[in-house]
């Protein structure tokens, strides 16, 4: 996970720090229906259909470029003066997400297909569980107005050890089980928690774009998680 570099919030006035504060949630908002909208659109294709059947054989190299594609754009977003290249770097990291997914969404369909639900049913499911966590966690830190900041080492260690764990499952077979998904969601909410905190008290009023691609990123870790913990249960049933 990287982490931005913060301007100095302590002198901006309400108004310009309310508006900040919207503008980072529309654009969350419409990265989220951005990634919705191309998972549909891959997901109802032929070349889509096979481009997933492709990556299922490559888990590890996938994994790979994402976590690249994904410190670059989350470190670059910050540094890039333009928000034309803010945005490029948001729309990078969407279409990143977009392919990681694929797979494992083409998974959850034939789940759902072999226990006789609707095709996107456990999609949904996630989805719902995923949006819930995130407002629960989100009114968390807009009510109480902590500073979460001192989570931030444990994020890091934290995403090293999950990054450790994830390549010895692929080197040496290790089967991580359902609950290392879990602790993982645990992980994501720390995360959404980290973020929001940052929306709150640390981003400067210019920081929007970037502020909406690490909750974005959050979000889809969470998201990524649930959706192999409803896969795991739907398929022990």
């Amino acid at each position: 996970m990287a982490h931005p570099v913060f301007a100095n919030p302590a002198q901006s006035k309400p108004d310009d720090r309310a508006g900040f504060i919207t503008k980072t949630y529309m654009h969350l908002a419409g990265a989220i229906l951005v990634f919705m909208g191309l998972e549909a659109l891959l997901l109802n294709s032929a070349e889509g259909k096979k481009l997933g059947q492709a990556l299922m054989g490559h888990w590890m190299w996938v994994l790979g470029a994402y976590v690249v594609v994904s410190w670059l754009c989350s470190s670059f977003v910050h540094g890039v003066q333009s928000k034309f290249g803010q945005y490029v770097c948001l729309g990078i990291y969407i279409a990143a997400e977009t392919v990681i997914f694929l797979p494992l969404l083409m998974i959850a369909q034939s789940v759902a297909a072999e226990s006789g639900l609707a095709a996107n049913s456990l999609i949904f499911r996630a989805a719902m569980i995923t949006l819930s966590g995130f407002l629960a966690l989100t009114a968390i830190a807009f009510v109480t107005r902590k500073n979460f900041s001192f989570l931030r080492g444990f994020l890091m260690w934290g995403g090293v050890l999950a990054l450790i764990l994830i390549g010895c499952s692929f080197l040496f077979g290790l089967n991580l089980g359902i609950w290392f998904s879990v602790a993982m969601v645990g992980f994501a909410g720390a995360a959404i928690l980290y973020d929001t905190s940052n929306v709150i008290h640390e981003y400067g009023e210019d920081q929007y774009v970037g502020a909406s691609l690490q909750l974005f990123a959050s979000f889809a870790l969470m998201l990524w998680y649930v959706l192999r913990i409803v896969i795991s249960l739907a398929s022990s049933d």
